[in-house]
């Protein structure tokens, strides 16, 4: 049965939120991952089957897109080859450097920070303006979060202190934070041909840094079951279904309201804790995602 105009209309306009929600979902499961994985496969090793993983399965599909788009993808290789090294590799670099000192839950905490460095960078670069609305609605969605990290008790931020993997998620979110507000300029490709080009990018700078660990000795290539694993779902879900529904909503929504899902990481991540490790689900998780959803919501009202 085909879909009414009407239903294909509200469809349109729920799409873009959908996908933002399936890509903080699958990288909340990409924090989890390469907590799982640390020892297995090293951080650079990683980072680089990961983008080869990807670029292998996009590439099946891309061929004639990157014919078509070629004259395009060509006059922009500069910008494309450096949105590539900086939000694919440098992010994932110290993210999966990070989760040897840190835990996947702080990862995904921390990547809440997010939101608000686009915001500030939007606003030094292009002057776009966020109302009392979009205010609320951060604030909402910091309370949230602030209940997930210190189980209802915030009194708890004050006795936390900051490691090694806290600063490394620190760069990592400013690296990704960059590359978010830079999509603003993508130029006009089909999604796979862009991804292909910026999956290249990302081959490219993590070979490099991928050598760096093999030279000092310090690589590990997946031989295990977990390190196969990570590969696998790091390069098809958190890189070729994430990336792709990323640029989707934020090319629909712009980068500060699609950048406002990233705080539904941590949520995420206390779920899957749950469903994964055991661990209990409490009434301030419950309370956290409402106000997480509930500022999202006031986001998306005018926020660019």
């Amino acid at each position: 049965m085909s879909l009414t105009p009407t239903k294909t209309g509200k469809w349109q306009v729920i799409r873009p939120h959908f996908l933002l929600v399936v890509t903080s979902l699958i990288w909340a499961g990409n924090a989890v991952m390469g907590k799982y994985a640390v020892g297995h496969i090293s951080p650079m090793v990683l980072t680089f089957s990961r983008w080869a993983f990807a670029f292998l399965v996009v590439i099946l599909f891309a061929q004639k897109h990157i014919r078509a788009d070629w004259p395009v993808i060509r006059k922009n290789m500069p910008y494309l080859l450096a949105m590539g090294a900086v939000g694919y590799t440098g992010f994932n670099i110290l993210l999966y450097s990070a989760l040897h000192y840190t835990t996947a839950f702080n990862v995904a905490i921390e990547q809440s920070a997010m939101p608000l460095m686009i915001f500030l960078g939007n606003l030094l670069l292009y002057r776009l303006r966020f109302g009392p609305a979009q205010i609320i609605g951060f604030c909402l969605t910091l309370i949230g979060v602030v209940l997930v990290i210190t189980d209802g008790n915030p009194s708890l931020l004050l006795e936390q202190s900051l490691n090694r993997g806290d600063m490394m998620m620190f760069f990592a979110a400013l690296f990704y934070s960059g590359y978010s507000i830079g999509l603003k300029n993508k130029p006009e490709l089909h999604w796979l041909s862009l991804l292909v080009a910026l999956f290249i990018g990302a081959l490219i700078s993590s070979a490099i840094a991928m050598s760096w660990e093999i030279y000092n000795g310090t690589a590990i290539f997946p031989t295990t079951t977990t390190g196969i694993a990570a590969v696998v779902y790091t390069g098809l879900f958190a890189s070729v279904i994430a990336q792709a529904c990323y640029i989707e909503g934020v090319s629909k929504l712009g980068a500060n309201a699609a950048g406002i899902y990233f705080n539904l990481l941590p949520v995420f991540a206390a779920i899957l804790a749950v469903l994964l490790l055991g661990e209990s689900l409490g009434l301030h998780h419950a309370i956290a995602l409402v106000m997480v959803i509930g500022g999202i919501t006031l986001v998306q009202r005018k926020v660019e």
